[in-house]
């Protein structure tokens, strides 16, 4: 792929390279608490637009992150600043604005940006000028493909995985005809594409494939293909606009024990937003979401921000900071082009496991080679920057309202 490539370059030739792009705070910073160069993190995350409800759960993990590094001694010794922050606002042209001035500000990282799509208007902007981004919640498959120079990484798994768990959770309740309802965008139709082939593997027929215009004011032509194929089950894959389509596919007669939905759509509020009359509309709705199973990093984030009420991507989010810090750490430099070949390698199998920060910094500080082992999950980077396992949520909507039924690990050699 040419994602990666670059990857092999040198150090020295890298450290070139960024110095002739005077990009990513290549030795101009000024020093942090401990003497050193400071590194510092820039995030683009959803400040407003329709997946604001994912905000909190994102600055709230990577400030979390950065407290932990800074309670351990910082980056190589100085203390991390503020994170400087900038709104994805699910506009591709303001997204962009804000990716423009994080490169301005000359950060060593990015983290984000939130939605697949914000990324895609963005990373050429961020990666071009030779500064790592890390994304803790882009999902989309075509994201594994983009010429990045090799500075592009996730630690949310990518929808040709969680399209597999979706095609499973649908089969193995019986379903064996499924509508699949996705919005037109590329996150809709390239997990839509993916959960198709998934279904038709298993067995299962695809009654109907449709998608949607994210900005309509009305789904009435879905809504009717839909309940005219008669399908056992739908496949819902949206944002939250998608709570308008729930609403019209409930009105119609569809059942929620018949709706499966996507991440996008894992909202504890979100029966509110189908109906703020009844609620309890959606109940029997099922959703599959990238999670983590670790109360321990729930309960520190909680007490951490304790109005946090969505913890959405924020494992993922954590891991990304963390995971460029070791690698900064690994490379003893807080400059892209140095540290940007050290992602992979502090998260490799071969390395002792460790688990936090300062445990894995003071492995590093002794010599030996890393496999960090993220609140997410086991990250361990592909080729193109993508982790290879991932766990899962099985969440529902009932009686209690929003509720985590199961945690599932998958990976891609499963």
């Amino acid at each position: 792929m040419a994602s990666k490539k670059l990857l092999g370059l040198t150090a020295a030739t890298a450290a070139l390279v960024l110095g002739i792009s005077a990009c990513g705070n290549g030795g101009e910073g000024e020093g942090g608490e401990g003497g050193g160069e400071a590194f510092t993190f820039g995030i683009l995350y959803p400040q407003t637009g329709n997946l604001a409800f994912l905000g909190p759960p994102q600055i709230t993990a990577a400030e979390y992150a950065v407290s932990e590094i800074n309670d351990a001694g910082g980056i190589l010794g100085t203390e991390v600043p503020d994170i400087i922050q900038g709104d994805e606002a699910g506009d591709n042209a303001q997204a962009n604005q804000a990716a423009n001035n994080l490169v301005a500000d000359e950060v060593n990282a990015v983290i984000g940006a939130a939605a697949s799509g914000m990324t895609q208007a963005t990373y050429d902007t961020i990666t071009s000028a030779n500064i790592v981004q890390c994304s803790g919640s882009n999902t989309s498959a075509a994201l594994s493909d983009i010429d990045d120079n090799g500075y592009y990484f996730r630690t949310a798994p990518s929808d040709s995985l969680s399209a597999v768990v979706m095609a499973r959770k649908l089969v193995e309740a019986g379903n064996q005809s499924v509508a699949v309802v996705a919005r037109g965008d590329d996150y809709g139709a390239g997990y839509a594409q993916n959960l198709e082939a998934e279904l038709q593997a298993l067995g299962a027929e695809i009654a109907v494939s449709e998608t949607y215009d994210p900005e309509a004011t009305t789904f009435d032509s879905v809504v009717s293909s839909v309940n005219g194929s008669e399908p056992d089950a739908v496949a819902l894959i949206a944002f939250e606009e998608g709570a308008q389509v729930i609403a019209q596919l409930l009105e119609s007669g569809v059942e929620g024990e018949q709706l499966f939905i996507t991440d996008g759509l894992n909202d504890p509020e979100l029966g509110e937003k189908v109906n703020s009359d009844d609620p309890d509309v959606i109940n029997g709705v099922t959703g599959v979401a990238p999670s983590a199973d670790n109360a321990e990093f729930s309960e520190g984030l909680a007490e951490f921000n304790p109005e946090l009420e969505v913890f959405q991507f924020a494992p993922q989010v954590f891991d990304c900071v963390t995971v460029i810090a070791l690698a900064a750490e690994a490379a003893g430099s807080v400059d892209p082009a140095d540290y940007v070949a050290e992602l992979p390698n502090v998260s490799r199998p071969e390395g002792t496991e460790c688990g936090s920060f300062a445990e894995c910094a003071e492995l590093i500080a002794d010599g030996e080679d890393i496999n960090y082992q993220g609140v997410s999950g086991n990250i361990d980077f592909d080729d193109n920057g993508d982790p290879t396992a991932a766990t899962f949520e099985i969440f529902a909507f009932g009686d209690d309202g929003h509720e985590v039924l199961a945690y599932e690990e998958h990976s891609l050699n499963d």
